[in-house]
């Protein structure tokens, strides 16, 4: 029997998954993918699936790769969905199936624990408040007693607390082999496990970091896998991109000088002028800071000249200059004492990869590739490359030696493209002439939502739009109770729209909480969102968010019934990036707007409206706060990416639909 013959029977009515797993229901769209899936798996090349929300794409995805048996490596755009893999539904399956199958879960050297950091965080306690010293104090108890030495055990941990990166390694502070505590390494002993593990699950960011660096791990392990998947691959390009460029930063030099002058503390006191060195660096650093002090912070900033935007060449030439020959000493001071130790050497090496980056970055950029700089608390100077199309076509060629790469590559999100190819998709991650295949949602959006567009609305870029959203908003959530969640395309609207809602809120006298993106943790925000409307014990709530709030959320059931989005999802013009795209299209005489501001319009919205419906049983109304969708003629390639909702015609159909809502039982 071959493989995709195999699949559709497990799919079937009476299948394997139907018997084994309570509550599967064969589903078309699902087999088709599976079945798809299983022919790449079997005949090699490149698949490129669209599978909408409610499909259940990661058993068509898990499945194949389990009944045929061999390596496969798992790659997801979220730690998450990573961590949904590895702990609940492969576990589930195999559970089910009783395959003798290893998994391993693989992240990134800053998720695991350093014990030779944690020794030396021990010594730098000083820096740390009561409150961060009995977090590292629990650290210590808990690395006692890890096996996997994961920092996600460590539930009193959150993400941006400053214990993680006291305890954790980076490429630049990892001592390597010459590590005293090598053997102890469970960043090495993860990527041993991989190694002898039958299904590895990782994600984008490590996969493309580990590839950059050409570091042990994902690199190491392509060549012993037959098939890589990749699920929620709309992501690939834009994080591939930040993974292959190449940064210079203030921070990094800073942070260098540091570790020089710590060195100097140790055997080395005395054989060079380390504090001398550390000041060198320092006074280097700041004559960057100083060439940007007069233009304010500012996230981007365009750089496509001999020199950066608004900055003279003397002043530039003068910052790189003095940067380099401080760079240098350094370099040759720490090369001079690499028989001290390990530490010499590493930091030595990392001296080096900052020279070499600073002389790249005193060169014009090549073609084909975009440089900018970003102006916060550092200076961070990057190159990268426009997409990835040109590493990924080296990588899932056909035409690879046996045995060098995977012989299949499968790519898959709910939203990857606005026509029959895909190209969006396609043609930014190089995989021309890949199979392609698009498997419809199988929810029932005509009866389960509506859509609504406000016809008389104020304008995106006019002063009153932010309040008026909000004020709609807070009709809706006052008629539902809470359940409503705003997602905003920047950071000023949400905070805007969040003020606005909490006036009208106390104006009016209601117990509505506004949680708002940032307040806490993303994860604890949307446990606190959905817990409120089934605990009668917490007051209920609207979520106002932007940015990764507009995908990766998954609130089944009537918690969430309202999803406001402010206004289309167009890229910011002054991207760089962006820019840089849309110059070498018009070069190419493409259509900027048709080919790339129109698509990652369509992209973005879809991903944030898919917010709204996750279940059979899941009702709600998506508002649309953007009069262009009904009155610009580009209107009906955005409305025709969005899942066939029925329309609201007026206020009048608004009210009612919200009045149906809330009458209907929970």
């Amino acid at each position: 029997m071959t493989l995709h013959t195999a699949v559709e029977a497990a799919f079937s009515p009476e299948g394997l998954l139907a018997r084994v797993l309570p509550g599967f229901r064969s589903r078309s769209g699902q087999t088709q993918m599976a079945q798809a899936v299983a022919r790449t798996i079997e005949e090699g090349g490149v698949l490129v699936v669209e599978a909408g929300t409610g499909v259940g794409k990661t058993l068509a995805y898990v499945v194949p790769a389990l009944l045929g048996g061999e390596k496969v490596l798992f790659s997801t755009a979220t730690k998450a969905l990573q961590e949904q893999l590895y702990l609940r539904d492969i576990p589930r399956l195999l559970a089910a199936f009783g395959f003798p199958v290893r998994v391993a879960l693989l992240k990134g050297r800053s998720s695991y624990l350093c014990t030779q950091r944690l020794q030396s965080a021990r010594h730098t306690t000083q820096t740390l408040d009561a409150a961060d010293l009995r977090l590292l104090a629990r650290v210590e108890d808990w690395a006692m007693s890890t096996v996997a030495g994961d920092i996600a055990e460590v539930a009193e941990l959150d993400e941006r607390s400053v214990v993680i990166p006291l305890v954790t390694s980076t490429r630049d502070n990892c001592l390597g082999s010459g590590c005293p505590q090598i053997r102890n390494c469970h960043t090495n002993a993860a990527r041993q496990e991989a190694m002898k593990a039958d299904m590895v699950v990782v994600n984008h960011h490590l996969f493309f970091a580990d590839l950059g660096v050409r570091a042990s791990g994902v690199a190491e392990l392509l060549p012993s896998v037959t098939t890589v998947v990749f699920d929620e691959a709309h992501q690939l390009n834009d994080i591939g991109v930040h993974f292959f460029a190449r940064r210079w930063s203030t921070g990094q030099v800073l942070t260098l000088g540091s570790d020089v002058a710590a060195l100097g503390q140790g055997p080395a006191r005395g054989l060079a002028d380390w504090l001398g060195l550390q000041a060198d660096i320092a006074h280097s650093v700041q004559d960057f800071k100083d060439l940007f002090s007069a233009q304010g912070l500012q996230a981007m900033r365009p750089w496509d000249e001999a020199t950066p935007q608004g900055v003279s060449g003397v002043r530039w030439q003068g910052a790189l200059e003095r940067c380099t020959r401080a760079l240098g000493e350094a370099l040759a001071a720490l090369r001079a004492m690499a028989e001290l130790g390990p530490d010499f050497t590493v930091i030595a090496e990392r001296c080096d990869g900052l020279l070499a980056n600073l002389q790249l970055f005193a060169c014009p950029a090549p073609q084909g590739e975009v440089r900018w700089l970003e102006v916060g608390a550092q200076v961070q100077l990057f190159q990268s490359p426009l997409t990835i199309a040109e590493p990924m076509r080296a990588l899932a060629r056909p035409d690879a030696a046996p045995g060098s790469q995977p012989k299949s590559w499968i790519f898959t999100s709910a939203t990857l493209g606005t026509d029959a190819q895909l190209s969006w998709f396609v043609d930014s991650c190089g995989l021309e002439g890949a199979k392609v295949l698009r498997v419809p949602s199988p929810f029932d959006y005509g009866n389960q939502a509506a859509l609504y567009v406000p016809a008389h609305f104020p304008k995106p870029q006019e002063g009153a739009h932010s309040s008026a959203v909000a004020a709609l908003a807070a009709q809706g959530a006052s008629a539902l109770g809470g359940r409503t969640m705003v997602l905003t395309t920047t950071l000023r609207a949400m905070r805007a729209i969040a003020d606005a809602l909490r006036q009208q809120f106390r104006d009016a006298g209601l117990a509505l909480e506004v949680l708002v993106q940032g307040q806490a943790p993303k994860r604890e925000l949307v446990e606190r969102f959905s817990q409120a409307s089934s605990d009668a014990r917490q007051a209920s709530c609207v979520l106002v968010a932007t940015a990764s709030f507009w995908e990766g959320i998954d609130i089944a059931g009537d918690a969430l019934q309202l999803l406001v989005i402010d206004k289309l999802p167009f890229a910011p013009p002054d991207d760089p990036l962006v820019q840089a795209r849309a110059t070498a299209m018009l070069a190419a005489g493409g259509n900027v707007f048709k080919s790339l501001h129109l698509p990652h319009a369509a992209i973005a919205l879809k991903q944030g409206a898919g917010r709204l419906i996750r279940s059979e049983k899941d009702r709600g109304i998506l508002v649309v706060c953007d009069v262009r969708l009904g009155q610009m003629g580009y209107g009906k390639t955005l409305l025709a990416s969005l899942p066939p909702m029925r329309r609201l015609s007026d206020d009048r159909a608004w009210l009612q639909a919200l009045a149906g809502l809330r009458e209907a039982p929970s």
